[in-house]
């Protein structure tokens, strides 16, 4: 059977001074799978819009914010992720420039800027924590990883770079 997974994007923005980032605190939704979570900003790819384009355009519409810079800093094969078991391809990107002012809230809940030290002390996925490391690290290189998830728990974490 062909692998046929959502695709995904999800993006840490930097402060000006590198030493925060920007996070969601997800409570605006009750039926949403990620509430009472911090997580960073990203949504699903539209049909019509390459990855970049779709961190773009959410960054824009989830925060306010025109992204001047942003790299790639990692892939992540999600299987069993979603709340009925779907399988989830992610590309996660650290937006180092951007324009504007942030928004303080939007309808998933308030934005925070947290300390890049301190995200993994706030309430997020098991997974997050996992993979966090390898997004504000000096290693240029992308990883790319393996997660797959049961019961909303992940099962597994195997990654590479190159």
């Amino acid at each position: 059977m062909p692998y046929c997974p959502i695709i995904g994007t999800l993006g840490y923005i930097l402060s000006p001074d590198k030493k925060k980032t920007l996070l969601v605190h997800r409570h605006g939704r009750k039926e949403d799978i990620f509430e009472g979570k911090y997580s960073g900003l990203g949504g699903k790819l539209e049909p019509n819009e390459n990855v970049v384009d779709g961190m773009k355009r959410e960054i824009l519409e989830e925060a306010g914010l025109e992204v001047d810079k942003l790299s790639l800093r990692g892939t992540i094969n999600w299987t069993g992720f979603g709340p009925h078991g779907e399988d989830w391809l992610g590309f996660i990107f650290l937006i180092e420039s951007f324009a504007g002012e942030p928004y303080t809230s939007n309808p998933e809940g308030t934005l925070e800027w947290v300390d890049v030290d301190q995200i993994n002390s706030k309430p997020a996925w098991e997974g997050d924590k996992l993979f966090l490391p390898l997004v504000f690290d000096k290693d240029p290189r992308p990883f790319h990883g393996y997660m797959p998830y049961k019961d909303s728990k992940p099962q597994d974490w195997v990654f590479s770079r190159i």
